[in-house]
């Protein structure tokens, strides 16, 4: 985590983007809090913004512990609720959150599971209905809002051909006016998710791209060759991934648009409560 971590920080200043770190409970459970202190302190000295993220938070334990080491926005997944019960599920999180500056993503609808993620997902797809995307942000005050429209978590086998409801996130979109997420971003046609990121999505998760290539060059290393020290085998996986990380940067548009932070004299952490 720590190389991932390195290695995003060193591209987003390379390319002046902004870029979100989404931390899934089952890293927290591989890691001690000092690891994230630790990370929070590196990215306070980044020239460009960033944020730390809890993504899918499923009890309100992980997401006080996230904000115990200093993540700047944590997700509340209730997804999987009735609607009046992830309402108020969520509404906590955020009375809780928005007193101390950490923003709060919500979701509505589901996403699909590949079976090659360690992520949660469902065998269908719930889609995010318009007018209860715009009930469940005015009743709730979430500041971003994970939207359904038929992705899946992981990387989708061979034999699957995602499609997205480009129809369905116009329709939220005239309805709601807080940044909208797409999750199981990977894997995706580039011309939809860049067809998404026009209509409005404003943060798309690419974990499983980002660690498909990283892990592929590394066991094409360990199956031609006798290396064992990390340091051999890891700089040459280190640089597939950081193509995949330029490579999305440029889908969503995010190259150099750190510098409208800088024009708008907006801090790039949480520097208020530090």
């Amino acid at each position: 985590m720590l190389i991932n971590m390195n290695q995003l920080l060193e591209i987003a200043k390379e390319n002046d983007a902004p870029a979100i770190i989404a931390v899934h409970p089952t890293e927290l459970d591989f890691t001690k809090d000092e690891f994230f202190q630790y990370a929070v302190s590196r990215v306070k000295n980044s020239p460009v913004p960033f944020v730390i993220h809890m993504d899918h938070g499923d009890n309100l334990a992980s997401i006080m512990r996230a904000i115990h080491c200093g993540f700047s926005s944590v997700m509340i997944d209730g997804s999987l609720l009735p609607f009046e019960e992830n309402i108020a599920v969520t509404k906590e999180v955020v009375d809780i959150c928005h007193k101390i500056g950490v923003s709060v993503e919500g979701e509505l609808g589901t996403i699909g599971n590949t079976g090659t993620s360690v992520e949660r997902g469902v065998s269908k797809v719930t889609y995010t209905k318009p007018e209860d995307a715009e009930e469940f942000i005015a009743r709730t005050g979430i500041d971003t809002l994970a939207v359904a429209i038929g992705t899946a978590h992981g990387i989708y086998p061979k034999d699957v051909k995602p499609e997205l409801k480009m129809d369905i996130l116009e329709q939220i979109k005239e309805k709601v006016a807080i940044p909208l997420v797409l999750h199981g971003g990977s894997a995706n046609p580039d011309e939809e998710i860049e067809k998404a990121v026009q209509l409005g999505i404003q943060k798309v998760n690419i974990s499983s791209d980002y660690k498909y290539a990283f892990y592929k060059k590394c066991r094409e290393i360990l199956a031609t060759t006798e290396l064992w020290d990390p340091n051999a085998i890891y700089p040459e996986c280190i640089e597939e991934a950081k193509k995949v990380v330029k490579q999305k940067m440029t889908l969503f548009h995010s190259i150099g648009q750190a510098q409208l932070y800088r024009q708008a004299n907006i801090k790039p952490w949480r520097q208020e409560l530090n």
